[in-house]
């Protein structure tokens, strides 16, 4: 059985890594509220009584999400309140991943300044960071990030990934209440 240090027995790492994730994304939907694309703060708010792993999940699942359907730098459009950019970044430094919450940081270096520039007019990111004279450095940080993926890590997340990874090496910083 796996334990942690103190003794205790965690059930669910007894389970495989796809069936660990499973559970992960359960434990996320009853414990995390709020909508991630307000601009209000309160989804960032009500992360901060999670556990630090847990927590670290609830603000990276949002960049894993616009990872797989578009970019690092475009990520900012819709996510791009804060308080959730802070908890990503430090999700990702809890997670270990070190690289990306490195491009993750020059990602809103860059694109967060301009965000309030923008209007509804704008309604092409990359021209809108084009007329800004930004874009060259956002594909730049686009194709680092897309890079720091495996090419054996067909359909599976490198976010995800350092969860599951995370959940066995530190159970007490996920399932603890």
């Amino acid at each position: 059985m796996s334990e942690t240090d103190n003794g205790r027995v965690w059930p669910a790492l007894q389970k495989d890594d796809a069936e660990l994730k499973r559970e992960l994304f359960t434990l996320l939907t009853f414990r995390v509220s709020g909508n991630p694309y307000s601009s209000d703060g309160s989804f960032a708010k009500s992360l901060e009584y999670l556990p630090p792993g847990l927590r670290a999940m609830a603000a990276t699942h949002w960049l894993d999400i616009s990872l797989t359907l578009d970019s690092i730098t475009r990520h900012f459009g819709n996510f791009g309140e804060p308080g959730l950019v802070a908890a990503t970044e430090a999700g990702l430094i809890e997670l270990g991943l070190d690289e990306l919450a490195t491009c993750f940081r020059e990602a809103k270096e860059l694109v967060m300044p301009l965000m309030s520039l923008r209007t509804e007019a704008d309604d092409d990111f990359y021209e809108f960071l084009e007329r800004k004279g930004a874009l060259e450095r956002a594909e730049e940080l686009d194709k680092r990030d897309w890079g720091l993926d495996s090419p054996n890590s067909r359909n599976k997340s490198l976010i995800y990934g350092s969860w599951i990874r995370y959940a066995r090496l530190h159970p007490e910083n996920v399932f603890d209440a």
